[in-house]
């Protein structure tokens, strides 16, 4: 996949992320895209990991399961650490 396929990809996977995981959430579009790359990124490693599956192409179903896992995981984190940074 190309960056520009990584990038997309990331912005869709951490808004799917986002409304997977309602709440409110500090940051923007760029924190969105972000949190969906580095979180496509983290699923390609938990999914190597657990399962010896890897990212697919653009359109194979568990490469896109795979980032909005990713995401989520990566979402969660970053909502206790920003959450923690906010009520010091």
């Amino acid at each position: 996949m190309g960056i520009l396929g990584w990038i997309v990809l990331g912005l869709l996977a951490g808004a799917i992320a986002k409304a997977i995981m309602p709440g409110k959430d500090p940051g923007g579009i760029i924190i969105t895209m972000l949190i969906g790359i580095v979180g496509a990124i983290l699923g390609g490693f938990i999914g190597s990991a657990i399962f010896g599956t890897s990212l697919g192409n653009f359109f194979d179903l568990r490469t896109w399961l795979l980032a909005i896992v990713g995401s989520l995981v990566l979402l969660g984190i970053y909502r206790l650490v920003a959450g923690r940074r906010s009520h010091a």
